[in-house]
């Protein structure tokens, strides 16, 4: 019935303006809607990552969107870095860290926060 409809991620935040700076400026994500002070829509590849003011924002403990950058992972990375971005370091088992990049066997990840504290994730997927 959903296989083949688009999802949209959902992202609670506190300050809108705020969490437009970080998703616009600092992951570089195209704006393409906008609800005055309660959403902002932003284009991410084939997809849309709806931002949203809420007073559940920061609530999320798990990570709530993952983007597969493939072969980019390491030069995403850097480049976020380079922005300001700081990066998460967990202790997994059977997984190493190498710089601010988790690796487990041919999987390679690299997890941040937003300004609100949901959890943000890369891949080499």
């Amino acid at each position: 019935m959903l296989a083949d409809k688009t999802a949209t991620a959902n992202l609670a935040v506190k300050d809108l303006k705020k969490a437009r700076k970080f998703y616009e400026g600092t992951l570089g994500l195209e704006p393409v809607e906008t609800e005055g002070d309660e959403l902002v829509v932003f284009r991410s590849g084939n997809s849309t990552v709806n931002v949203y003011r809420s007073k559940f924002a920061g609530t999320n403990q798990a990570t709530a969107v993952t983007w597969a950058v493939g072969d980019e992972l390491d030069d995403v990375v850097r480049k976020l870095k380079a922005r300001g971005v700081t990066f998460e370091h967990y202790d997994m088992p059977d997984t190493k860290l190498q710089g601010d990049v988790h690796i487990a066997g041919d999987m390679k990840v690299a997890w941040f926060k937003d300004p609100d504290g949901n959890i943000l994730n890369l891949i080499n997927r």
